[in-house]
Parts: structure tokens; sequence; C-alpha cells
């Protein structure tokens, strides 16, 4: 009896070490074992929105698991990252973020964390370039002209789709280069911004190139430049502001809507790098490559360091535009 009652025990051992064992193995070597959800920061159907949509079905198919949007809007995409930050599955949960991440950093004070630092960069995914853009019947057809007027007149203004915007502080970085002191008018949207500068009620906007496109083409505003440091293939023929303004203080400009993916601090090394493999793949896939053209985005090439690095710069920059202007939310 004492006999078998010590084999059962010496079996039971047995049993959990291998358990354990295999539960290791499956914590260190088999990521993902669960439904990963990607965070947009925004509501459905914006620009993040469609472009997550689309890399969660891409990206599901190479890792094998379900790839769920979540959309948590609010405050300028801060309110969704700083719940990334207390996650509490820091290896199933990531963020698509944009320059709202940066710009947030910058006007609302009192963030509970820091936007470099408690954050794993993945990989950054495209870029699209703003757009400086004036109405059909604006009599300037260059950035020089613009900004000669800009310098000589007040009470020129600038759109945008809300305060802290992309957009906005584009505008703003273009007033501070150049020295104008053009006033801002914000609107709820640029479905309410670019009616404003379709009539001329306003004289300029930095608008986002998938927004403006259509409006582009059909005439009813004019492009004058990109703000990105080379010019846009859908765009032929449109210069960079840095070039066309080199002379007038821009030649440093440069500023594009990125959208890259994001993961809390504590995201294992496995995790992060099977993640970036896959989104390698993600991005090479032809069905990627001809859904871009949609959103006049084009490619991006930073992760890991390297995408830390762009953002920790791109945080820095809007930080100073935002206190030179005196932006708070």
């Amino acid at each position: 009896m004492k006999k078998r009652t010590l084999m059962g025990a010496l079996w039971a051992v047995g049993a959990a070490a291998a358990l354990s064992f295999t539960s290791s193995a499956v914590a260190k070597g088999d990521w993902p074992q669960e439904n990963i959800t990607l965070v947009v920061p925004y509501a459905a159907g914006g620009t993040t929105d469609v472009l997550s949509r689309r890399v969660a079905d891409l990206l599901q198919a190479e890792l094998g698991k379900p790839v769920i949007v979540e959309n948590r809007p609010g405050a300028g995409s801060t309110v969704a990252t700083a719940q990334l930050t207390r996650a509490r599955d820091p290896n199933y949960r990531i963020l698509m973020a944009s320059p709202g991440h940066s710009i947030g950093a910058a006007i609302y004070p009192g963030l509970r964390y820091d936007p470099v630092q408690d954050f794993r960069f993945i990989r950054n995914v495209i870029n699209i370039p703003n757009v400086m853009v004036v109405p059909a019947n604006s009599p300037y057809n260059s950035v020089a002209e613009f900004v000669k007027a800009a310098r000589e007149k007040d009470g020129m203004a600038f759109s945008s789709s809300g305060v802290g915007s992309s957009i906005h502080m584009s505008g703003e970085l273009f007033k501070k280069m150049t020295g104008t002191k053009m006033v801002h008018v914000p609107f709820r949207g640029s479905g309410e911004a670019l009616p404003a500068l379709i009539s001329g009620d306003v004289d300029v906007s930095f608008e986002n190139l998938p927004t403006v496109m259509a409006m582009i083409k059909s005439g009813q505003v004019k492009a004058l430049a990109v703000t990105t440091d080379k010019p846009s293939p859908f765009l032929p023929g449109i210069p960079t502001l840095a070039e066309a303004g080199k002379d007038l203080g821009l030649a440093n400009y440069q500023t594009s809507a990125w959208f890259g993916l994001v993961a809390n601090k504590k995201m294992s090394e496995e995790a992060v790098g099977k993640l970036q493999g896959a989104l390698d793949k993600v991005m090479a896939n032809q069905a990627f490559l001809n859904f871009l053209p949609q959103l006049g985005a084009e490619p991006a090439t930073e992760k890991g360091d390297n995408f830390k690095a762009f953002v920790a710069k791109d945080v820095q920059k809007w930080a100073d535009v935002a206190q030179e202007a005196g932006i708070r939310n």
C-alpha cells in the first residue's frame, strides 16, 4: 500500500514538472497564444482606423491569431495611449500611433506617461504628407508669393480641423519658421474646415493629403507645396515646402502624418521581434502596397530604436512649437 502511494506521489510530481516545462516553453517560445488587440485612438472611419483595419487583416494572416481592432477615441489620442501604459496584458495589446502621440505630450500638461520612455516602438508603417493648399481663386500661386503677402498683411488666416491637430501644428510651425503672424481658425473637423477654405473665408490650410487630394484634382483648391522632405508621387510637380521656401526660413521644414505600431514598454522581446517580422511581411505584401495610394501614403522604414529616435525628435519639435505658440488644452 505504501509502495503504491509512493509511486502515485512520484508520478504526480513528474506530471507537474512536465506541465511546468510545457507551460514555460509556451510562455517563452510560442507567442502569440491569444488574440491580439490593435487599439485605434480615434473614432471609426478616419485614416488611422482604415489603415489599422487593413494592417490587422494582413497581420493576423502572418501571426495565425485574430487581430481585433478596438476604437478608443478621446483627447487627441491620449486616452487610449494612457490606457496602453496600464495594460494588464502588455504582450497582446498594440496601438496605432500617429502625430497625436507626439503632439498630445506637448499640449496636454499632466499626462502620466512619457511618450518615449514608456513604450516599445515596434515599427513605423506609413508616412502621409500634409499639403499647403489655398482657395482656387487665391492670388497666390507659390509659397514665395504667399509668404511675402503674409509678412506684409495683417489678418491672414489658416484653418485646421481643431486645436492640436497635425494640421494646426503644421500651420504653427510654418508661422514660426517664416515669422508671419497668421491667425489660426479652428473648426470641428476637416469637414467644416475645407468649405471655409474653398469659399475663401480663410487663406490657407495644411491639410492631410488623402482628405484634400480629390479637391486638388477637381480644381477646388490649389496645392502650393507638400510638407514632407521629398515630393509626393501622388502630386507630381508640387514641390516640398523646404525646397520652395528655402530662402524664406523654411529650408528645414518637414512634417508628416506618420502611423506606426507601439506597445507597452513591458512587451517581451519575443513578441516585439515576431511583430516586427510579421509587419515586414505585411509591408512587402502586394495587397498592402496596392492599398497605399488611396491614402496618399508611402511605406515607412523606421523600426525599433530607429523608430523610437524618430518619435523622440517629433515630440521635441512639437513641444517647441506648442511652447512658442502658447498652445495648451
